[in-house]
């Protein structure tokens, strides 16, 4: 496969090969993308009519990439006498240094070119294959070259400025032509600064400070993060690659621009979506919990108020995902915000206690009560549509997503013999995070908002739920629970990792908990690098398909914290053990899912082609692994920890865990291991030796 680089920041990332040139294909997410739409889909450099080679590449932090290339000469017998540096940062746009040096005797008559397009693609016109509709136009405005694009209302442009005056603009060219000479050093900063409507963005670089303001919030998220310490020293590589992924992902939503919360992931979930915020944030807890309170104020400030099909909204329901580009302004999507999921609105509740166990912010659940009651109601009214005590869904518009759940594409839900079920479907794991939901609702119902006869309402329905689902979805002859119930209440009998989730929602009785785990640590079911989303026994199994047979790193941090749950400390270290040894394959950076073949078989976790990285909920598995490995929980005004680790862990640490109980440490050594204070120790040597505080890179 063609190497690619990525950087970003929020909502604009940037895709492009190994010499930092894009030359997107209309199916390719490569190009510079800034708010669900491609503003470049060609940025291409050349030197006297040569495309560049490139000699090393490196994304320094998460937002800034070098590229250090040299033109060919066509020959291993004659060295190349200039090198060209690119050095790119992104954030609303982006900016590009380039610099040529000639390091020969003699003088060079250099002419640069560079090629600029812009196919302006939605994202989901690119993940689709679907052709543009509006008109394309260029002009040139006080020396900057104008790209642009035009349908009825809807307009996008992309400016192309430098900070030298170029040689030549035409359409899609600009030119510099000068004589460099000995040992001289040309340079030149290009700025590339998209328009939406009326709106031209500024890129974050162009006053030469942003890199300095963003590099100072990186510093302050690691510092505020409590610092972790290991043996061996390849966790600690692995949280730290998570803390900066979940960094990177953080954007401002226009609804509430004070706050930022979590994209989805790159490159096709640049977006805010509901599901992956709430469950981002539930893994990050221990390690940043401002994270919560930001995804809880924004989803509580775009809850749904009315009903409408087209955006399957209904009054309490919180929302799927949130776009802005130009198939959503013309609803040939769901218009935004899309609502178009069932199971964000219980998780919402659930990361309301838990963020409130963590931190004692009463503040914000009373704030949040209103929410809370829409939520709840909305679970009981709109949720469970025919009133049999399930929430089920079907979607209400042919454009909106058949399945509206975490496996969300088209036939994620199927019997044992591969047919797909009929909807309306009520799914097993939504079920388990109402139960959860009402749960701790009445917790709150009780200790923050006041209102006892709640309280007992919600207890009386959430048991009454519980022993329903246990005779409703559970398969005697298979001694698990049915993946869901389909349009004619029939179970719907495949074997999948979402019976991990009822185990971390609680809704499981006592007396089928052992056969579940038996189940999901069974070879059908764990690979060898995590737990399959799909048993291999399944006629619909395939290691490659999305839903179906693949792993998914979040999917098994649930299942890791389930297993605890229940008591089942070794089985979730396993799991747990499995994702963090996958990561090393991955340069510490776990993807969304990658495919489900046998470890055994592989040797080693093989990639899936299209999944995102660095995606948010992939992102917080390692944090949510931790939590468990450690045995952190809150409990009253205290963090109470019952460690255990893998063997080949003797070391795990953390000094600074913040919740309503200060700062904490907690720290587990096994026997034989270096001791915390001495990896410690050595950790702040290489810091002050290195001159970096945070070692965030």
């Amino acid at each position: 496969m063609e190497q690619t680089v990525s950087i970003l920041d929020g909502s604009t990332f940037l895709v492009c090969s190994e010499n930092g040139d894009i030359n997107a294909k209309p199916e390719q997410p490569e190009g510079l993308f800034f708010k669900d739409t491609r503003h470049l889909s060609l940025w291409k450099l050349t030197v006297n009519n040569v495309e560049l080679d490139a000699l090393s590449t490196d994304t320094i932090e998460y937002y800034y990439a070098q590229f250090f290339c040299v033109p060919p000469t066509g020959t291993i017998y004659q060295n190349p006498t200039l090198s060209v540096v690119r050095q790119r940062m992104v954030g609303d746009g982006f900016v590009e240094e380039l610099s040529l040096l000639n390091h020969g005797t003699e003088s060079q008559q250099i002419e640069i070119q560079l090629q600029a397009a812009s196919d302006f693609a939605d994202i989901f016109e690119i993940k689709d294959a679907l052709p543009k509709k509006g008109e394309y136009y260029h002009h040139i405005k006080s020396g900057q070259l104008v790209l642009g694009y035009k349908r009825e209302s809807f307009m996008r442009e992309t400016i192309i400025a430098a900070s030298v005056d170029p040689t030549e603009i035409n359409e899609n060219r600009i030119f510099f032509r000068f004589i460099l000479a000995p040992k001289e050093c040309w340079r030149v900063e290009l700025q590339a600064k998209p328009t939406t409507d009326d709106i031209e963005y500024s890129p974050k670089f162009a006053d030469g400070a942003g890199g300095n303001k963003l590099r100072a919030d990186l510093a302050q998220w690691i510092d505020g993060a409590p610092a972790l310490t290991a043996y061996p020293d390849q966790v600690r590589q692995l949280y730290m690659r998570s803390m900066v992924d979940i960094a990177a992902l953080r954007f401002h939503p226009e609804t509430l621009p004070e706050h930022s919360i979590p994209a989805a992931g790159l490159p096709w979930f640049m977006a805010m979506f509901g599901r992956d915020s709430i469950i981002t944030s539930f893994q990050a807890l221990p390690f940043a919990p401002e994270l919560a309170s930001t995804t809880l104020r924004v989803l509580a400030a775009t809850q749904g108020t009315v009903q409408d099909d087209f955006r399957e909204e209904e009054p309490g329901k919180i929302l799927h995902e949130l776009r802005f580009g130009e198939l959503t302004y013309f609803k040939e999507r769901p218009q935004s915000p899309y609502f178009g999921t069932s199971d964000a609105t219980p998780l919402y509740l659930v990361l309301l206690d838990e963020y409130e166990r963590w931190t004692g912010d009463t503040a914000l659940v009373r704030s949040s009560e209103k929410n809370a009651r829409a939520a709840l109601d909305w679970i009981d009214r709109f949720g469970d549509a025919d009133g049999d005590g399930y929430i089920e869904y079907k979607r209400k518009t042919d454009l909106g997503l058949e399945n509206q759940c975490w496996k969300d594409s088209w036939n994620s839900v199927l019997f044992s013999d591969g047919r797909v079920a009929s909807s309306p479907r009520a799914l097993c794991e939504i079920q388990g995070y109402a139960y959860d939901a009402k749960v701790r609702c009445a917790r709150l119902a009780k200790t923050v908002w006041q209102d006892a006869k709640l309280a007992s309402r919600l207890e009386k329905e959430a048991a009454e739920l519980k022993q329903r689902f246990n005779r409703d979805f559970y398969i005697p002859e298979r001694k698990f629970f049915a993946l869901a119930l389909d349009g004619d209440k029939q179970k719907v009998d495949s074997l999948t990792s979402n019976i991990g989730h009822l185990l971390w929602s609680g809704i499981v009785d006592d007396d089928k908990a052992d056969d579940v785990v038996k189940h999901l640590m069974s070879p059908e079911l764990f690979s060898g690098w995590g737990v399959r989303t799909m048993a291999t026994c399944e006629a619909g199994y395939n290691p490659i398909e999305y839903h179906n047979g693949t792993v998914w790193p979040h999917d098994n941090s649930i299942i890791a914290a389930g297993l605890a749950r229940y008591g089942y400390r070794a089985e979730a270290a396993r799991v747990i053990s499995a994702m963090m040894t996958a990561s090393w394959f991955f340069r510490y950076r776990l993807p969304e899912v990658f495919a489900g073949y046998d470890r055994e078989q592989t040797g080693f976790p093989v990639r899936y082609p299209t999944a995102s990285s660095p995606q948010a909920w992939a992102a917080g598995a390692p944090l949510l692994g931790i939590r468990v490995l450690l045995g952190m929980e809150p409990h009253g005004e205290v963090l109470v920890s019952d460690p255990v680790l893998p063997e080949w862990i003797g070391t795990l640490a953390l000094e600074g865990v913040p919740g309503r109980w200060g700062k904490t440490n907690v720290i587990a050594e096994q026997k034989g291991s270096p001791s915390y204070k001495q990896l410690y120790g050595r950790l702040m040597s290489q810091r002050q030796s290195l001159g970096d505080k945070n070692m965030a890179a």
